[in-house]
């Protein structure tokens, strides 16, 4: 940054090292660089686009929401009223459900694309995003890699950088001793479509969140034998009360409750509709499930269907994973159980450390900030979907960060027009 006369200046040029200006083409964006075009990228680029702010979207896959077009499975639907999970400024059509398939929801988002016209640049991967603190600016290197042109690297030069990967950009894929000797299919949930290719089978299903459940329910519609691995305690709560989404529910009674009361008569209903789960397996937290929800990020399981089968013997219930052999499994209550697949529903996490450098998102100050600041952070960083809210919290942060940017951003232009006005009226005033 340099100042000349009243004029502020960045010279990318001396931004690079010799080697980038003939290994990187370099890309100045007059606006925020968007990492992502899932639902919290798009919500962020709809609202500048709403508010004339210009802005880059980069995104690794060939598609927008990647995450719901390529790692979920055929049966899913929404588990929240569709009112919770649509956009900002572009409601659901009235014609779709209240709980909405994962291919009405993916028709949404790309209609939702196509009526704010954005256009995210696909197979674009960062490989790191590094801040300039001399310049008080953000690079953010990519590979581009397409049949078209094959592999070509950029580097993007920005003022803002929104981070909207999401928590659940990279699959988990825990270790198991003697895993390699099974000798049977294993699969991550994130590449599991429909138990069709399973019937029949006897399936260990690692893991009893939302899921580990849906998939051993898709498994018992299928004629498969579904065991579900429960390694701790889980709050299971039902999607609906008295006709009404559990969620809703929620929401109203904490306008006028405390969180501590509301649990209390969540659970009091959950047991009348659900009965006593702990005799099933399911053991519940000591901590109520929304109190638990705020404190560790834990998110109730919304049953679907999961416990029916449960308490009719067909999805069984076990304990945590000792170790693995051919063809069978070792549970560490001693039992050995013969299995013909493995289906791991053991979740994802951010891939935000692996290209955001020197710092992490919590080291910025993003995750620090209690809520609802937690979506900007400092030197012109911000981060959307990351508070474990959902959709409904994804859009939340999505209109914070355009908000802010664009109030930055006009402020910004404005400044220059004056600095441009001025140095007009000295050079007229010269003649």
């Amino acid at each position: 940054m340099c100042n000349n006369n009243n004029t502020s200046c960045v010279n990318i040029s001396s931004m690079l090292q010799p080697e980038d200006i003939f290994s990187r083409r370099c890309i100045w964006v007059n606006g925020p660089v968007i990492v992502g075009a899932g639902p919290s990228g798009l919500a962020v680029a709809a609202d500048l686009k709403r508010q004339e702010v210009p802005f880059v979207i980069l995104e690794r896959a060939n598609c927008i929401a990647s995450l719901w077009q390529n790692r979920t499975y055929d049966r899913l639907k929404l588990h929240l009223p569709k009112q919770f999970c649509q956009l900002p400024n572009l409601p659901f059509p009235e014609d779709i459900p209240e709980y909405p398939t994962k291919y009405q929801f993916i028709e949404y988002l790309e209609s939702y694309a196509t009526h704010f016209d954005l256009r995210p640049k696909f197979n674009e991967t960062v490989q790191s995003a590094k801040y300039d603190k001399r310049f008080g600016l953000w690079r953010v290197q990519t590979v581009l890699r397409s049949e078209l042109l094959g592999y070509c690297e950029f580097e993007y030069i920005c003022r803002w950088l929104v981070v909207a990967t999401g928590e659940n950009a990279e699959k988990v894929v825990p270790e198991f001793e003697g895993l390699e000797d099974f000798g049977g299919d294993v699969l991550h949930a994130g590449d599991y479509k429909s138990g069709e290719r399973y019937r029949g089978k006897r399936v260990l299903v690692v893991g009893c969140g939302n899921s580990g459940m849906e998939v051993s329910l898709d498994l018992c519609n299928h004629d498969a034998s579904p065991s579900m691995v429960v390694r701790s305690s889980v709050h299971v709560l039902p999607r609906e009360i008295l006709g009404k989404s559990t969620f809703e529910l929620s929401v109203t009674m904490m306008k006028w409750m405390p969180v501590w009361l509301v649990d209390k008569t969540l659970l009091v209903l959950t047991r009348l509709l659900l009965g006593n789960t702990d005799k099933y397996g399911l053991k519940r937290p000591e901590i109520g499930p929304l109190e638990l929800k705020n404190t560790a990020g834990k998110t109730p399981v919304l049953d679907i269907g999961a416990i029916s089968m449960i308490k009719s013997g067909k999805i069984k219930i076990v304990a945590g994973i000792a170790k693995f052999g051919p063809g069978k499994v070792e549970l560490v209550d001693g039992r050995v159980l013969q299995i013909d697949s493995v289906i791991l529903a053991t979740g994802y996490r951010s891939n935000v450390p692996s290209w955001l450098k020197e710092n992490d998102l919590g080291e910025i100050g993003i995750e620090k900030n209690p809520f609802p600041k937690e979506w900007k952070g400092k030197a012109g960083l911000y981060a959307v979907g990351f508070t474990g809210r959902g959709l409904s919290g994804a859009s939340f942060d999505a209109m914070s960060v355009a908000h802010d940017i664009a109030n930055s951003w006009k402020e910004e232009t404005k400044q220059q027009i004056k600095t441009v006005a001025t140095r007009h009226r000295r050079c007229i005033s010269h003649f």
